[in-house]
């Protein structure tokens, strides 16, 4: 009886639907694009700096260390890797903290953060190197933060167009606030989780790197089953106007009882954006057909985020929905 109850409602929401969705909300409001397009006209137009004469010493002693344990026969990747390590290091521009940290679930995505342009089409950019440590820590404790609260406005424009109104979900004080919170619980729950993590991973690969490997590669797996609940953490507070608490329980909640679409809507999301960003990325960053990649990858990742507020609205509502007939059925027989 209860199955003939719950044939009555309408099937959950689907991923092509909320894809399809996102798409037209941005096609109709093009303008969402304008925040993360200009963090990647800043990161790539504007000056570097440049903290590669601070760090790279230290980098260098690291890797000579990790060197002595390495084996003959893998010393040629070795030194593909630092080589890969000493030159990302030497492009990175401390500004890039600005952009969505892949580990937040809040902030403006840049894919000049991901590819580090080293040129512009004006010539060699203006590079500002910093050589202080604390002014390296004064900068981070300035930039992350402000781009938690970016971050916070991007999403509150994307949920308010989604939900038919700029003061939809949440009002805007309200939403940086939350968003300061909800990042500062998760800076928190990332130490409490990634430094025992790395010290039994440390500890397993002085015993056997192989089985360190092998304990990473696991990891990795499970993962995924973290990141799906993880990953509509915000979107209570945007579309519900929950707080970062309630917000995280609202998330957990709906992805257990709808986890197969949701891990399909997440991994959809995952392989559109990263398969986008090598075809975005392929432009030289010395040219100007770069800006065609920027404006694409501003667009793409706002369709994925109003696709995404829109499958958490209608997911909810269907579960709200399907709650709601059994309890009526539970209380009528």
């Amino acid at each position: 009886m209860t199955v003939q109850k719950l044939e009555t409602l309408p099937p959950p929401p689907g991923v092509i639907g909320s894809l399809r969705a996102g798409f037209d909300v941005v096609a109709n409001r093009v303008a969402l694009i304008f925040l993360p397009l200009g963090l990647d006209l800043l990161l790539w137009l504007g000056p570097r700096l440049n903290v590669s004469e601070l760090f790279t010493p230290y980098v260098r002693l690291v890797l000579e260390q990790a060197r002595l344990g390495v084996a003959e026969s893998d010393l040629e990747r070795f030194r593909q890797v630092q080589s890969l390590l000493l030159e990302t290091l030497q492009d990175f521009n401390l500004l890039s903290l600005l952009s969505k940290l892949q580990l937040f679930p809040i902030g403006i995505s840049s894919l000049s953060a991901q590819t580090l342009p080293a040129s512009t089409p004006f010539g060699a950019p203006t590079v500002i190197v910093i050589s202080s440590f604390w002014i390296v820590l004064g900068l981070m404790a300035v930039l992350i933060p402000l781009g938690w609260i970016g971050g916070g406005v991007y999403f509150r424009q994307v949920a308010g167009s989604v939900l038919g109104g700029e003061g939809a979900g949440i009002g805007a004080a309200n939403a940086v606030l939350q968003s300061l919170l909800l990042s500062f619980v998760w800076l928190i729950g990332m130490f409490l989780l990634f430094i025992p993590l790395t010290f039994g991973l440390g500890l397993l690969a002085l015993i056997s790197p192989s089985l360190a490997n092998f304990a990473l590669l696991v990891l990795m797996v499970l993962s995924f089953w973290l990141i799906v609940p993880l990953f509509f953490t915000p979107h209570g507070i945007f579309v519900r106007g929950e707080n970062a608490f309630l917000s995280i329980y609202s998330s957990l909640r709906m992805t257990r009882f709808s986890f197969p679409t949701s891990g399909l809507f997440v991994l959809s999301a995952f392989l559109l954006s990263r398969g986008l960003d090598l075809l975005w990325s392929a432009p030289k960053s010395d040219q100007w057909l770069a800006l065609v990649g920027f404006a694409g990858h501003a667009f793409i990742t706002t369709v994925l985020l109003a696709a995404s507020f829109i499958y958490y609205r209608d997911m909810t509502d269907w579960l709200k929905n399907a709650y709601e007939r059994v309890r009526q059925f539970s209380q009528s027989s």
